[in-house]
């Protein structure tokens, strides 16, 4: 069950005050990221110095969600004395608040940590949820735990200083589960102008979209049976991150997931009868948005070693997440490697 406090506000320092109060000044400490201390956490150093907060910023970009950088957290928090009764206040995008959480989960077997998300892929994805984690050994979250932050606060606020293609990279997730739930929440999603973002009524949607992920996360915590839901689009796009990542030509997560979508989608009509038409018309939709990852049917044994090395996957078997109709999941679907290489191949060669 989802034990965070989900904070909905409009004045980032009045709700930050709201969930300290109970901590003594000594005991709270603050980690952001280089980017973030500059476009906001500076602006906030009154605040800070009134509580006596200590910060350590550590490197941004997603090439430092590494076990280096949790060490720099560990001896930050080991420096200023953090114990059981501290609060580590995390600030930035899905990379901070995963390493940042983390890092929390494991000092001294667990402190509390607050998550104030600043993308908008950290605010509907990494913001709930309890998972913690780094990347090792070039796989993406390879080390993690399932700890939940003790409060989470949202502010589109943040989001007004975020590019376009970090947007674009968040609003992926929104749309994986409008698919794999809500269809109403899909056509929303299709309804919202992404040329002139409406920064107000994208606060109640980022609600509707977190109430589904809150959905499959209060059923299944651990992640044993039905959240595996939110994994739709994952095992593709995982892999199309990683061979992205391998071949020097880095791309966001959002848009590897979106990538992922329209693979798993073409998986969903040959195993469960996913409408053909509404697969080509979401190709396109999704295809306009972010564009393609050219890749070569030489890329594709790399692929499904990428997909087999998954931590979802177990004994070089490749299991998805996917969906008969939009808001009808199925899980644990074992796709043999004939069909994954057809929906790469889909992939591939689609033409709007």
């Amino acid at each position: 069950m989802v034990n965070s406090k989900i904070i909905f506000s409009r004045s980032f320092e009045k709700a930050i005050k709201e969930c300290i109060q109970k901590y003594d000044n000594n005991k709270i400490l603050l980690a952001t990221e280089e980017n973030v201390n500059k476009l906001w956490v500076n602006h906030f150093n009154v605040l800070l110095d009134s509580y006596e907060i200590k910060k350590v910023i550590v490197p941004s970009g997603e090439k430092n969600k590494s076990l280096d950088s949790v060490k720099i957290i560990w001896k930050f928090l080991s420096d200023y004395g953090a114990d059981r009764k501290s609060l580590l206040i995390n600030i930035g995008g899905g990379m901070l608040t995963d390493l940042g959480g983390f890092a929390a989960s494991t000092f001294k077997r667990g402190i509390n940590f607050l998550n104030v998300p600043t993308t908008l892929l950290s605010q509907v994805d990494a913001s709930i949820g309890g998972k913690t984690g780094i990347n090792f050994n070039g796989l993406k979250n390879e080390i993690g735990s399932f700890r939940e932050p003790v409060a989470v606060i949202i502010n589109t606020d943040f989001l007004k200083t975020l590019d376009h293609t970090n947007f674009l990279s968040g609003f992926a997730e929104m749309i994986k589960h409008g698919l794999i739930k809500s269809p109403a929440h899909l056509q929303e999603l299709k309804n919202f102008s992404l040329n002139n973002i409406d920064y107000l009524s994208l606060q109640k949607i980022i609600a509707n979209s977190l109430e589904i992920k809150k959905y499959f996360v209060d059923k299944d915590p651990k992640e044993k049976n039905i959240r595996k839901a939110l994994n739709f689009g994952h095992t593709a796009g995982h892999a199309f991150e990683s061979l992205a990542l391998e071949q020097n030509r880095p791309v966001l997560h959002g848009y590897a997931v979106a990538w992922g979508m329209i693979t798993e989608l073409f998986l969903s009509k040959i195993k469960y009868g996913f409408d053909e038409t509404e697969l080509n018309e979401l190709t396109n939709w999704l295809f306009r948005i972010y564009g393609r990852l050219n890749i070569e049917k030489s890329d594709f044994e790399r692929l499904l070693g990428l997909m087999i090395h998954d931590k979802k996957n177990e004994a070089k078997r490749i299991n998805f997440s996917l969906i008969s109709q939009p808001g009808q999941i199925e899980i644990n679907c074992n796709c043999e490697k004939s069909l994954i290489l057809k929906a790469l191949d889909y992939f591939r060669v689609f033409r709007q």
